[in-house]
Parts: structure tokens; sequence; C-alpha cells
């Protein structure tokens, strides 16, 4: 598995590669996820989250409520 998701803001390797497993590759795909949702995928943790709710909100997305 190559690590090579370049469109998310700076986030922890554990979180980066969590998501790169589930096939999130792109910031905007977050928004099918809630919060909960993603806080429950092992390796991400809430200063992730809170790093990727701020990298949505700059571009006008959020996260699924």
């Amino acid at each position: 598995m190559t690590d090579d998701i370049t469109d998310f803001p700076k986030i922890g390797n554990p979180a980066r590669r969590a998501l790169a497993h589930r096939g999130y590759t792109r910031l905007e795909q977050l928004t099918a996820l809630s919060e909960r949702e993603l806080l429950e995928i092992h390796g991400v943790g809430p200063k992730a989250v809170g790093i990727l709710r701020e990298a949505l909100r700059e571009r006008g997305l959020s996260f699924r409520p």
C-alpha cells in the first residue's frame, strides 16, 4: 500500500495510514463520514479530526451530521 495522500492536511501517520487503508485518498471523500464514524477508525483521534474539520471548513465543506 502506498501512502500518496497529498490532498490531506498534515495529520499524524497513524491516521493517514488508517484512512488510506479504507480507501480515503481525498479530503472531499471524508464528507461522507460523520465525526463519530471517523473517530471509530482505529488510528484516527480527536486531534486528526480537528485538523481535518478545519481543512474541510476552509473548502466550504463539512463532515456528515
